[in-house]
């Protein structure tokens, strides 16, 4: 199996939430790492209610976390500093795509997309997402043998597999069908409380 099946589900989510280009890969939570580290973001604001990995990526970068009180709906931003960052792990909306920004969505099993693991960058800058497709993929091109490229820049092991992509493929039309769960704040709980974020 090719990666043309990653492209076209790429191109059925830019369509779907109205952004120019879309980056697929195996993570919503790297997808969110890999625009923090393209932008060398020195501090990330995090919800206290959001899902735990997402303050984690502070201690994996060594970056500086805050936290903030926020009763957010679909979507909350990451970072104060450089392009705006969003994680919307749980938005699904036709033309949501907030110009300008990279959105990060999940298409984990509980999500409206249920692929098991997977995610997408949503951006509208050709020369990002051509930088964010190449982090996602070890710094290389998919469909160009390795060996035969030069390569260029620092990536990370976190691309989508075409076998998830053709299962986003084969899911799409109906997801667009369905009414999406609408995600309430309590349904994650105060982060802050936890004693892995409370070591001195």
């Amino acid at each position: 199996m090719s990666f043309k099946a990653v492209t076209e589900l790429e191109n059925k989510l830019a369509e779907f939430f109205g952004s120019p280009y879309a980056v697929a890969l195996d993570a919503c939570t790297h997808g969110i790492e890999l625009c923090i580290r393209y932008q060398n973001i020195s501090t990330i604001t995090i919800p206290k209610r959001t899902y735990i990995s997402v303050p984690f990526l502070a201690n994996k970068l060594n970056i500086n976390l805050k936290w903030k009180d926020e009763n957010w709906k679909d979507f909350y931003k990451v970072n104060d500093h450089g392009k705006s960052i969003y994680d919307a792990a749980v938005l699904w909306k036709k033309n949501s795509y907030i110009p300008g920004s990279f959105m990060c969505l999940s298409f984990q099993f509980q999500k409206h997309l249920s692929l098991g693991r997977g995610g997408v960058i949503l951006c509208d800058n050709e020369q990002d997402a051509i930088a964010l497709k190449k982090m996602t993929y070890d710094g290389r091109i998919p469909d160009i043998p390795w060996r035969d490229q030069n390569i260029e820049t620092f990536g990370f092991h976190y691309y989508m597999t075409p076998e998830t992509a053709q299962l986003g493929l084969d899911k799409f039309d109906e997801a667009t069908k369905r009414i999406p769960k609408q995600w309430i704040i309590t349904d994650w709980p105060d982060l802050t409380k936890m004693s892995v974020f409370n070591h001195k």
